[in-house]
């Protein structure tokens, strides 16, 4: 019924399989991709009309996990999913930037992507799955890309590359490391790493390059058996004669303007030259607007590249490997747990760290299982901080993206939740951006958690790299400007320590870079790396010895397990007593772990007390303070140890005979009381007899211990013997 086509390669110990044919067969593109037990539907569609009045790419990338993927049901009200998690939109922006720029030039059709996740083994990352199968998509669609792109995962444990490493393995491994790219070429590359050296990086890449050349080939032979008629792209507008009339007409306006450091002034200089052109072929109905909009953005992009490939000089004036002046302060906030201002040029980040208790950690729901995050990095670029007035909107793609790169350069370096049991939440507000303002939020960041005494391994820096590249002729960039980063060939982050890599990324414009660029790129950036951490050391070289005034301490203790519910309570009432009366945070865990919160020590103190008085057992021997609660012929129960109460035996309640136990004390007394001894029911045998009641001294040495009543004699037959009376 089916014509289904098939591709089958066994690819890291396990099969991976690409289909088409079977589903979604009215789209322009689509595979099955089935890696292990993890599939994922790609599917890709095309408008046949260009988009009218863009100059960009109009591409989307949706990558979606259905959470009958790991048989489980949503939760929530609805009980469906809802909007994309931080791992689905974080993976739709490692697709994007993997396939964006191998699309032909001058292509401008609304391009979708759609991944959907239909089956997760628990063992495979979905992602490279989703990436693989986008890549066979566009390969069979017939729409003009220039693929097909292979990709693959790469771990690093016990000093060996591994690929695609299982999710159960990631625990051991000290790399997660994401590339994609052409068979000649890399395209894009995603990583967190435990202070690796740019050299194991390097390895790492090129790992992954040779061994995904087999899903290439897999992607290539699927698209020769079943691929679809090639579209047709419409050949470019010839606007040679408006360029040369244009350039004759502001080139050395544009010329100056990219000679101008301030990043305002060059924006004005630009913003004028632009409209002298616009108003000179205003009235020439011979030329489009769209037509002259792209060349007056194709003459400013090969002007300040041409400037910098001839001199070696850059628009602001530096030397290709020279970062910009770096300003640190730490502590600018004074109600903060922990802050920093970091500006590097025209890019400046206030970061704050606010520290937690266990109830402040971030639930999780993936398809692997729910768990709690303890670390978490925000990241905001609200729109002053480049010039402009808009709308402020809820974080998207770039912000999150942003973010997740700061927070994997950080998170390495971070002391283990045992050793500091606290909620750390970073935010990273850029206050002004010209280019890297990522990595101003990884410096910021590592100021902010040392300032707030976050006992972080090492510092951490980071720092963005660009490429103008014209043929063989190329120039690695330095911390890149804006322009930089907007008319240049790639964004290529690095983040680490002075003793290696935390976090890697790339993304380029051009059909992939090589070895030798890549090795030049990683060499430049430490070199810059160490030199922000020299500057960021003369506001603070490491982390301080003392929390905040404002932070809560917590303070940590260990009850038998048995007793957990003691101090929870039904319903909790018990432990919500506790946190109303001493105004602390409480977190119990199930090991009978227990962490009180509190800025407040006196706050501390209280809770502490009434934790341990719910859990001690009272010993022998030892003296305690109690209080009467009630009075009985026999003698009066005392409350000396949490709720725990004892009996006081009148003959215990004093020296010689008493009368009445009224006679010595009443209900609401508070006096001071010994254990005797703990039956097998647990009944606990008080005396106050033996106590010094003004003093708390045992004196049981100086009244003698009271002798047990003796017991009469029983006959040979067990029964008492009858008594004698006198007559």
């Amino acid at each position: 019924m089916f014509d289904i086509h098939t591709k089958e390669i066994v690819w890291g110990g396990r099969t991976l399989t690409l289909e088409t044919g079977r589903i979604a067969r009215q789209a322009d593109g689509a595979v099955l991709a089935t890696y292990g037990a993890t599939t994922v539907l790609c599917t890709v569609v095309a408008q046949r009309q260009p988009r009218e009045g863009v100059d960009f790419f109009p591409l989307t990338v949706n990558y979606q996990e259905k959470a009958f993927a790991a048989g489980k049901i949503p939760g929530g009200f609805f009980k469906r999913e809802g909007r994309p998690s931080e791992k689905e939109t974080l993976s739709s922006r490692i697709i994007d930037r993997s396939i964006r720029p191998l699309f032909a030039s001058g292509f401008r059709n609304e391009t979708q992507v759609i991944c959907t996740v239909l089956a997760h083994d628990l063992e495979n990352d979905p992602d490279v799955v989703a990436l693989v199968g986008s890549s066979a998509a566009l390969a069979i669609s017939g729409i003009p890309f220039n693929g097909p792109v292979g990709c693959a995962r790469v771990g690093f444990i016990d000093g060996d590359y591994v690929l695609n490493p299982l999710l159960r393995q990631m625990s051991e491994s000290h790399l997660d490391l994401v590339v994609a790219g052409r068979s000649d070429a890399v395209m894009m590359v995603e990583s967190e790493a435990r202070e690796l050296s740019e050299d194991e990086m390097l390895g790492a890449v090129m790992f992954a390059q040779q061994e995904f050349q087999p899903v290439i080939a897999a992607i290539s032979d699927l698209a020769a058996t079943c691929g679809r008629e090639p579209w047709r792209v419409p050949e470019p507008e010839d606007t040679g004669d408006l360029e040369s009339a244009v350039r004759d007409l502001i080139g050395e306006e544009l010329a100056d303007a990219y000679r101008e450091a301030d990043k305002q002034s060059r924006q004005e200089r630009l913003y004028a030259a632009r409209n002298i052109a616009k108003e000179r072929f205003a009235k020439d109905e011979s030329v489009a607007v769209d037509a002259l909009a792209g060349v007056l953005k194709s003459l400013e992009k090969s002007t300040m590249r041409d400037a910098t490939l001839t001199s070696g000089v850059r628009v602001d004036g530096r030397q290709t490997d020279a970062v910009r002046p770096i300003s640190s302060q730490v502590g600018v906030l004074e109600r903060s747990h922990g802050s920093s201002l970091f500006t590097r040029g025209e890019t400046q980040a206030l970061v704050t760290v606010t520290l937690g208790t266990g109830q402040d950690e971030q639930i999780m729901d993936a398809l692997a299982g729910e768990y709690r995050e303890h670390f978490m990095l925000h990241y905001n670029f609200p729109p002053y901080s480049v010039g402009e007035a808009s709308f402020l909107r809820s974080p998207g793609r770039r912000e999150i993206g942003h973010g997740k790169l700061a927070w994997r350069a950080i998170h390495p370096l971070l002391p283990e939740k045992e050793k500091f049991p606290y909620t750390i939440r970073v935010v990273s507000e850029i206050t002004e951006s010209n280019g890297s303002s990522s990595m101003a939020t990884v410096c910021g960041s590592s100021l902010a958690l040392m300032d707030a005494g976050v006992p972080l391994a090492r510092p951490c820096a980071g720092i963005a790299m660009g490429l103008i590249k014209d043929g063989d002729r190329f120039v690695v960039l330095s911390d890149i400007l804006g322009d930089e980063d907007h008319l240049g060939d790639m964004d290529f982050k690095v983040a680490g320590t002075g003793n290696g890599v935390t976090s890697l990324q790339m993304d380029i414009k051009i059909a992939g870079i090589t070895r030798e660029i890549m090795s030049v790129a990683l060499e430049q950036a430490r070199e810059g790396r160490l030199h922000i951490l020299g500057e960021m050391a003369r506001a603070i070289g490491s982390t301080r010895d003392t929390l905040s005034d404002f932070a809560p301490r917590i303070t940590t203790i260990k009850v038998p397990s048995d007793r957990i519910r003691d101090i929870i309570g039904p319903g909790g009432k018990v432990i919500r007593e506790i946190t109303e009366v001493s105004g602390t945070k409480i977190d119990v865990e199930d090991d009978g772990t227990v962490k009180i919160a509190s800025s407040d020590p006196s706050a501390t103190d209280t809770a502490l007390t009434m934790i341990k008085d719910i859990v001690a057992e009272p010993e022998v021997g030892v003296i305690y303070d109690g209080t009467v609660v009630k009075c009985l012929d026999f003698g009066a129960f005392v409350n000396f140890i949490g709720k725990r109460d004892g009996l006081v035996h009148i003959s215990e309640l004093a020296q010689g005979r008493v009368g009445t136990v009224g006679d010595v004390v009443k209900e609401g007394d508070n006096v001071k009381v010994k254990v005797l001894g703990i039956d097998d029911r647990g009944k606990v045998k008080l005396s106050m007899r033996v106590v010094n009641q003004e003093t708390g001294e045992d004196i049981t040495e100086q009244v003698g211990e009271r002798e047990p009543p003796r017991r009469r004699e029983r006959r040979d037959d067990g029964r008492k013997p009858r008594r004698s009376h006198d007559n």
